[in-house]
């Protein structure tokens, strides 16, 4: 894991709303219950996302708070699932396939209804034989100082941590820049007037 070893390269969130006294009792069942699963359909293209445990992508019980609660650390993990075909492989296999019903029906070019059908086909075939591409981010949670890193710089993957974080637990996130772990507004100020770091943009 990425936040327990070697260089770390993250967004750091500040995390806005309280925390439930009871958040032992509370946060395991919130996790369980937007914990990553499997999509109905194997040949679903829609993006699947939910929690894992951190140190395994296919462990989603929260239940064992020793599995990912670490004095006040929370440690686990976001996994996204999404299917895709190889767009160009996909398109000359139905070309093909088309050109192939063209010369045993004798036409020119295939009917409306046959594209279709041979599309649809093809990818219901490949969808089902398809395995998904997979994203695992890893996130750290200091629940009494109320910040988290979250493992990555994209911005869907942040994005869809930011809306499933507040599915989950009721709080929000904004994001934190340099400035804003200064706790001496002198000490930024200063930062502020060196160029290096400034986050203010042009006005």
């Amino acid at each position: 894991m990425g936040i327990l070893k070697g260089a770390l390269s993250a967004r750091r969130y500040a995390v806005r709303g309280e925390v439930p006294e009871a958040f032992r009792t509370t946060f395991p069942e919130a996790l369980n219950q937007n914990a990553f699963h499997e999509p109905f359909s194997k040949v679903s293209k829609e993006e699947v996302f939910g929690w894992v445990q951190h140190r395994n992508l296919l462990d989603t019980d929260f239940s064992n708070l020793d599995d990912w609660l670490y004095n006040q650390y929370a440690l686990f993990s976001l996994r996204a699932d999404k299917k895709a075909l190889p767009a160009k492989l996909f398109k000359a296999t139905v070309d093909k396939e088309l050109r192939e019903w063209c010369v045993e029906h004798g036409r020119e070019r295939p009917p409306r209804n046959v594209k279709e059908e041979v599309k649809e086909r093809i990818e219901h075939e490949w969808l089902q034989r398809a395995l998904p591409r997979v994203a695992v981010v890893e996130l750290a949670w200091n629940i009494p100082e109320g910040w988290v890193l979250f493992h990555s710089h994209s911005e869907s993957a942040n994005d869809r941590f930011r809306k499933l974080f507040h599915r989950t637990f009721g709080l929000e996130l904004h994001p934190l820049n340099p400035l804003d772990l200064l706790g001496d507004p002198e000490l930024a100020k200063a930062l502020e007037r060196t160029g290096g770091s400034d986050l203010r943009g042009e006005t």
